[in-house]
């Protein structure tokens, strides 16, 4: 099917769907034997998966080094959308080219944005993004701890007769959440407060740095939609050489060659800096690895980063 008659096949699927549900009143999925779920990210679908188990269906669009910001719906996303029960989606314009797929479908398959009921207050909304929130939520893991809430929330509301199982599934869940913020905590505190600073290819990990106290510092913006030009790798490689810091990092969904020409660029200055690691940031590991799931990618992540800093 070509893209062109996508949305012609959208609309045939959800005029023939079963009638209206949405987030504000939902059909009651309790005599269903299983749900069927469809999570856009990997760390959407490692919360659904980890507060629903074995009562979900559960499908995946986004897979280890897909990035979000540029992923555009196929021919099988459109058909498991639109069969879908419920829908996890990450927010906050993260998945920006899903939106028309996923505003047709809304009214007829439960979508739920797992960030929806973060206090905005709490949301970063830095100047180069132009008044839009930051959507990288998952760095902070008190904040994640707020989407697993909303995620149980949405599963008690469609499928209350099962209520019990998600609220149990969900304690357990923000338990894991807390330890595992306490533990990335502790290990960056290991790091002295003047080689916490933290270069990576775009701006993913703000929530990151102000949670744990990092400064942080991207060649691309918070979007990997924008390219970076010759004038932000110069002026990203001056500031490098300039504090001296001794290592940045490449990200398993971003291309690697940007980082690489920001320490060709160090170099030229005199200054040798390393590439510390590889970072997960919009995309888990592949599964069935510690960094397929969103603590294992977290802890990844942590450690990476102060090994690289401590030298």
């Amino acid at each position: 099917m070509s893209k062109a008659l996508l949305p012609i096949a959208l609309a045939a699927l959800l005029a023939t769907a079963c009638g209206p549900v949405g987030t504000s009143g939902p059909t009651d999925l309790s005599n269903r034997e299983t749900i069927r779920v469809v999570a856009t990210t990997g760390m959407v679908g490692d919360l659904v998966g980890r507060i629903a188990g074995e009562r979900v269906e559960l499908e995946g669009l986004m897979g280890p080094g897909v990035d979000p910001h540029l992923y555009k719906a196929s021919e099988r996303d459109v058909l498991a959308l639109a069969d879908a029960d419920v829908i996890f989606f990450s927010g906050l314009h993260l998945e920006a080219k899903l939106a028309d797929v996923l505003e047709r479908i809304e009214g007829r398959v439960v979508t739920q944005a797992v960030t929806d009921t973060i206090p905005r207050e709490r949301l970063l909304r830095p100047p180069a993004f132009e008044g839009a929130y930051d959507p990288h939520v998952w760095f902070d893991v008190t904040l994640w701890a707020t989407a697993a809430e909303q995620v149980r929330d949405t599963f008690v509301e469609v499928d209350p007769a099962h209520a019990d199982l998600y609220r149990a599934n969900a304690e357990r869940a923000l338990a894991e959440l807390e330890e595992l913020d306490a533990d990335v905590r502790a290990l960056a505190a290991t790091v002295p407060e003047d080689k916490r600073v933290l270069v990576t290819a775009h701006d993913a990990f703000l929530y990151f740095g102000r949670a744990y106290g990092f400064e942080v510092r991207g060649l691309q913006g918070i979007s990997t939609v924008s390219e970076a030009g010759a004038a932000d790798v110069n002026d990203l490689a001056a500031y490098i050489a300039e504090e001296e810091i001794p290592a940045i990092f490449v990200e398993s969904s971003v291309p690697r060659q940007t980082i690489r020409a920001v320490q060709e660029a160090v170099r030229a200055r005199g200054f040798d800096v390393e590439i510390g690691g590889e970072l997960f940031s919009d995309a888990m590991g592949d599964p069935g690895t510690p960094e397929g799931t969103y603590p294992g990618m977290v802890r990844h992540n942590v450690a990476t980063i102060v090994e690289a800093l401590r030298g």
